[in-house]
């Protein structure tokens, strides 16, 4: 019959990082995870080299490799939460009257394509005088010259 010893301290204490640790990356994984769902447009997770975490096969992580794992994607949201173009456009959404005329671009969040969002009055100058602004999202690239129709 196995015999129940309490742990040694050490072990506990690296027991109880270990799982605070694991909390953390969960979190942080939450937290890139909700990020990369509200980017507009879509967005492909940004890429950090290899991490401990791109390791194969099942294994017991080390404090270190935990704490480059949780440290790697702080950095992630960092950069993704970071932008204050897309923290300014997602107040432009909210409270336009606010941000008359402003306008942000797709290369000012980091996005591809040549996008762009302005607050404009709705109906012209009747909008404009009555306080009706709204966020216009332009249609995207226009084409980069005509080609002409040959016979």
């Amino acid at each position: 019959m196995p015999v129940w010893t309490p742990a040694a301290p050490a072990v506990a204490y690296e027991r109880a990082a270990r799982r605070d640790l694991r909390d953390q990356i969960a979190r942080l994984e939450r937290e890139l995870a909700r990020e990369l769902a509200e980017s507009f447009p879509r967005r492909e997770p940004p890429r950090s080299g290899r991490s401990a975490s791109s390791q194969a096969g099942p294994r017991l992580l080390t404090l270190g490799q935990l704490e480059r794992i949780r440290d790697e994607l702080a950095d992630r949201v960092a950069t993704l939460s970071g932008n204050p173009a897309r923290e300014r456009l997602e107040q432009m959404l909210l409270v336009p009257e606010r941000h008359r005329w402003e306008t942000v671009t797709s290369a000012d969040l980091g996005d591809p394509g040549c996008r762009y969002w302005q607050v404009r009055p709705r109906l012209g100058l009747v909008g404009m005088l009555m306080g009706w602004w709204r966020v216009k999202i332009s249609s995207g690239c226009p084409l980069s010259r005509l080609v002409p129709l040959t016979a």
